[in-house]
Parts: C-alpha cells; sequence; structure tokens
C-alpha cells in the first residue's frame, strides 16, 4: 500500500512539474514577443528576403522559419535557466504596461537604427585593421 501511494505521489509531483515548466515555457514566448524579440527576427527576414528574387521568396521563407527555430528554442532556454517564472512573470508585467509597450517599441526601432549604424562601422573598422596590419 505504502508503494502504491508513493507512485501516485511521484506521478502527481511529477504531471505538477511539467504542467508548471508548459506554463514556464508559454510565458517565455509571450515574453519574447512583448519584448519585441520576434518584431527583430521578423524586421531581418524583411531586409534578407528582399534580396531573393520574387518568384524564390515563398520557398525561401519556408526555409527561413525553420532555420530560425533553434535560434528560438536557445533563445527560451536562456530565459528558462536565467530566470525564474516568478520573474519572466513580473517583466511580463512590465511590458505589458504603458512604459513597456513603449519600450519595445523604440527598441525594435533602435535596432532597425544600429543595422545601418554597425555596417557603417564595420568599414570603418576594416579600415583601422589594414592600417595595422600592413
Amino acid at each position: 500500500m505504502k508503494k502504491l501511494l508513493l507512485i501516485a505521489a511521484f506521478i502527481l509531483t511529477t504531471s505538477v512539474g511539467f504542467a508548471q515548466s508548459d506554463a514556464f515555457k508559454a510565458d517565455v514566448k509571450k515574453l519574447m514577443e512583448l519584448s519585441g524579440s520576434t518584431d527583430q527576427m521578423d524586421m531581418a527576414k524583411k531586409q534578407v528576403i528582399a534580396m531573393i528574387p520574387a518568384d524564390k521568396q515563398a520557398a525561401f521563407s519556408k526555409d527561413f522559419e525553420e532555420s530560425l527555430k533553434p535560434v528560438i528554442e536557445k533563445q527560451q532556454k536562456f530565459y528558462l535557466t536565467e530566470f525564474t517564472h516568478d520573474e519572466i512573470k513580473q517583466i511580463i508585467k512590465f511590458y505589458e504596461s504603458p512604459v513597456g509597450k513603449k519600450f519595445a517599441e523604440k527598441n525594435t526601432k533602435l535596432a532597425e537604427a544600429n543595422i545601418q549604424t554597425m555596417q557603417e562601422w564595420s568599414m570603418e573598422l576594416q579600415g583601422l585593421m589594414m592600417k595595422y596590419m600592413q
């Protein structure tokens, strides 16, 4: 009888743990959407897809989405290991607030501006490197 109770308790604990884990993962996904992480990926996709011939864009888009899955999984894993579920919930509350929404919107715009800035800087850096490599 004791063994039966122990097994039932173990199964109940395990299923509650999985439910919490699923809720935690769902909240991490929500946080990534609210924070603009997914918007930045969409922005990168739009820039890259513009370089692909129109007749191949649909196929490229499908492959692009597939190539993002491991990236998203790594980002999610980071949140799951570096933050508690309660911390993720608190961050979500911030991003759902008016200032949090504004921050996410401006952060995406900043990322767009940074792409151009970083491209310009990398050109300057190449020149600087060449100066010291000769």
